[in-house]
């Protein structure tokens, strides 16, 4: 995989936002937007944000119907560390601060976790 994200989203449409590389070249372009044009940026990075936890959520749904029907355990520690350290390397990756990132995940999963136990 290269520094750039891809040119295309997952429904296969072109993306017009500048891409993001870990360099930190993607601000060169932004710089010359103005700012109503760097607040509709927000407002729709916003909105992939949104659409990706709903996606993470459904996700999380299904694994938490599975666990049910087998009887597992809510609480996998080795799975949530793997997904802890996952959460860092992308922060690294992409140059965010890695806490902010770890924080965010442990949110999701804390209120997955919650939701799995209300269900059962």
């Amino acid at each position: 995989m290269t520094d750039e994200t891809a040119e295309r989203g997952a429904d296969g449409a072109v993306d017009d936002a500048p891409t993001l590389r870990t360099d930190g070249g993607e601000r060169e372009g932004m710089q010359h937007m103005s700012l109503d044009e760097l607040r509709e940026e927000i407002e729709s990075i916003d909105r992939e944000l949104v659409e990706l936890i709903a996606r993470r959520t459904y996700v999380a749904d299904t694994i938490a119907a599975v666990k049910n029907e087998r009887g597992l355990p809510t609480t996998d520690e080795d799975q949530e560390q793997r997904v802890m350290d996952r959460a860092g390397q992308n922060a690294e990756r992409f140059d965010v601060d890695a806490n902010l990132v770890k924080a965010i995940f442990r949110l999701l999963i804390e209120l997955n976790k919650v939701e799995q136990r209300e269900r059962r």
